[in-house]
């Protein structure tokens, strides 16, 4: 008579999960645990992550950590720690490597580094972790992945690298920063962009999916390597976080080292994936399996729905301005007097730029700029101005449009008083498609490299 098995009767997990449940870890292994599941625990809820786990439409969360008692403490010890004098900035300033920024994960990694030695004293009898890393490990996949789609979807709708905007058209390259060099290079090619978000997406979903969540790991850890190289190299400020987005990575692929070492380096067979179910029953395991794919699709959902929304505000498909182009200034007078660069008069205006609905800029002949906030009446054919850092200042100017027959570009006449002083323009539209960024194109066929 055959008997049944009183383990796998009991119990119906396959074997190795078996052995990360029940067997001994290493020292390293346990140690090493201990310490990712204080650093990684805080960071993940105390940052952006956290606010990526609760995506809610519309909703602004603030980060815990900007809120006390882990603000006071960050505060402290930047100054009496690293004895930092100045005002320290801790949120608004779009940064992910502000002073506070830094001072945080040190406190954490602080924070980790002494819970981990007092746990190691006080739980060294224990021989596994199997139980906590596994509801870890679903914790650390959905703190990845939601921060992966998060960053996809806002380059498959291409604006966080947008397309050079009219004022970077006309604007020397010497004076890009590095970051924003890295920014309109990207945002020159919208369907790189967006190929570069669908990377993290599917980055995203394989980790967050329980079956192919050690190949989400390995996409993950290709994407944000190659994010926070370029991070480095262009200094842009999310070089912290995307190390960590890298860490957790190479976390969640950690247990399948064995595995892959085997197979791609050792031309070895592999067993099955040691990772354990978070049940032990097959229903239970399929109703987890239900809901975190529920969660997935609420995930998605309002990250395409907030993008697609911002997409229509911010994005390629907000409203532009009502006399939007780059208008190059013809004539240029003040108090009835022409002025010329010819004069050595470098404060006559170059060109007058309207993008945005709300938005005049300028550029001077010297390549300064400025700009105003801009009203336009399109029925009274007027333009009031205004400067958000000075409340009284005003500005009023009307404008007369005008296109002439045949091919000559339109023009427009601008007339009013900027600054308390009477001043006249005449600009004439400038064709955009002249600029190579924009007039290039893409050729499958060219004998000659057209590198300008």
């Amino acid at each position: 008579m055959v008997t049944a098995d009183p383990v796998n009767s009991i119990n119906p997990i396959n074997m190795p999960e078996m052995e990360l449940l029940v067997g001994r870890w290493s020292l390293a292994k346990r140690v090493g645990f201990r310490f990712c599941f204080v650093f990684f625990g805080l960071y993940c809820l105390t940052t952006q992550i956290f606010g990526g786990l609760l995506s809610i439409p519309n909703v602004d969360i603030p980060d815990p950590a900007t809120l006390p008692p882990l603000r006071p403490l960050i505060f402290w010890t930047a100054v009496h720690v690293f004895g930092y004098k100045q005002q320290i900035v801790y949120n608004g300033s779009g940064s992910g490597d502000k002073v506070f920024d830094w001072v945080m994960a040190f406190c954490y990694l602080m924070i980790a580094l002494l819970a981990t030695i007092v746990w190691s004293i006080l739980d060294r009898r224990r021989t596994n972790y199997g139980g906590a890393y596994k509801w870890f490990r679903l914790f650390l996949r959905f703190a990845l992945g939601s921060q992966m789609l998060i960053y996809g979807f806002v380059k498959i709708f291409p604006m966080q690298m947008p397309f050079p905007s009219l004022s970077r058209l006309v604007e020397p390259y010497g004076n890009f920063s590095p970051m924003g060099s890295l920014w309109y290079f990207i945002g020159a090619s919208p369907a790189y962009e967006m190929l570069c978000g669908c990377a993290e997406v599917l980055g995203g979903l394989l980790v967050l999916v329980p079956r192919t969540t050690m190949l989400g790991a390995l996409v993950c850890a290709g994407v944000t390597s190659q994010i926070f190289i370029l991070n480095m190299t262009y200094d842009v400020p999310v070089k912290q976080l995307s190390l960590v987005l890298l860490l957790m990575s190479l976390f969640l692929a950690a247990p399948e080292f064995v595995r892959l070492r085997d197979f791609f380096l050792r031309d070895r067979a592999v067993g099955p994936s040691t990772q354990p179910e978070l049940f032990r029953t097959a229903r239970a395991n399929r109703i987890a399996l239900v809901v975190q794919l529920v969660f997935i699709v609420w995930l998605v959902g309002t990250d395409v729905y907030g993008d697609w929304g911002d997409w229509h505000k911010y994005g390629g498909g907000a409203p532009k301005s009502a006399l939007y182009g780059i208008w190059k200034v013809d004539r240029f007078m003040v108090d009835g007097q022409e002025r010329s660069p010819l004069l050595g008069d470098y404060g006559r205006w170059r060109r007058v730029i309207f993008d945005y609905p709300e938005y005049m800029s300028y550029e001077r002949m010297d390549d300064s700029t400025g700009g105003y906030e801009a009203s336009i009446d399109e029925k009274g054919k007027t333009i009031a101005l205004t400067k958000s850092n000075d409340k009284k200042w005003k500005g009023s100017l009307h404008y007369l449009r005008t296109k002439q027959a045949g091919a000559s570009p339109e023009q427009l006449v601008l007339d009013g008083i900027v600054g308390g002083q009477p001043m006249r323009m005449e600009l004439e539209l400038v064709d955009q498609s002249k600029f190579t960024l924009v007039g290039r194109g893409f050729h499958w066929v060219q004998d000659y490299p057209f590198n300008r």
